[in-house]
């Protein structure tokens, strides 16, 4: 506006910032409720606060390392791919959640210590896991081939969420396991 003849001013028809504005506290605000959420369930069902934890670390590191990728391949913040990271905070906790429940069965009926039970619940569950993870990864990449203007549109979207549900699986045989095995206590017994 300095740079115009005296007398012109200017407004703004249209501004799309606010309702990326209103998306992205969305987003924050379905975070926070899956936290929450979460942790109720998982409190409500397995009856210790360290079980609790695990699977509350593994959807900021599924979210961060999505939004590392994001940016890695070119994608912005839309609507579109904040639609994504939603979807993807419930999808992200299931795993995890699979492996706590996992490990918590073996230390309560076969009275293993943590680091035992970890070890034999992922010898389980390790490949139904990779199962999922593929198989819900299998929904959403095609889309990201579609061509025209549909594909245009939703390339982000699917490749977005598609990326969180396999950082989630690595979390789930990776990072989970050892979080159990290192924060879980055996309450049931020898």
């Amino acid at each position: 506006k300095t740079s115009f003849p005296s007398g012109m001013t200017y407004n703004v028809n249209y501004d799309v910032s606010r309702f990326l504005d209103a998306s992205i506290h969305e987003v924050l605000r379905t975070l926070v409720e899956a936290f929450i959420l979460v942790f109720i369930v998982v409190y409500i069902f397995l009856q210790d606060l360290r079980s609790t934890l695990i699977p509350a670390l593994a959807v900021p590191v599924a979210l961060i390392g999505t939004l590392f990728f994001m940016q890695m391949l070119g994608f912005s913040i839309n609507l579109l791919t904040l639609f994504a990271l939603v979807l993807a905070i419930g999808i992200v906790v299931d795993n995890a959640i699979v492996v706590v429940e996992a490990v918590h069965v073996k230390m309560m009926e076969e009275h293993m210590d943590p680091m035992t039970a970890t070890i034999s619940a992922m010898n389980e569950i390790s490949r139904a896991i990779i199962a999922i993870t593929l198989v819900m990864s299998a929904v959403f990449v095609p889309v990201a081939f579609m061509s025209g203007p549909v594909g245009v549109f939703y390339r982000q979207f699917s490749l977005t969420l598609a990326i969180a549900i396999v950082i989630s699986g690595i979390n789930a045989v990776t990072l989970t396991p050892a979080l159990c095995a290192i924060l879980l206590k055996n309450h049931h017994g020898p």
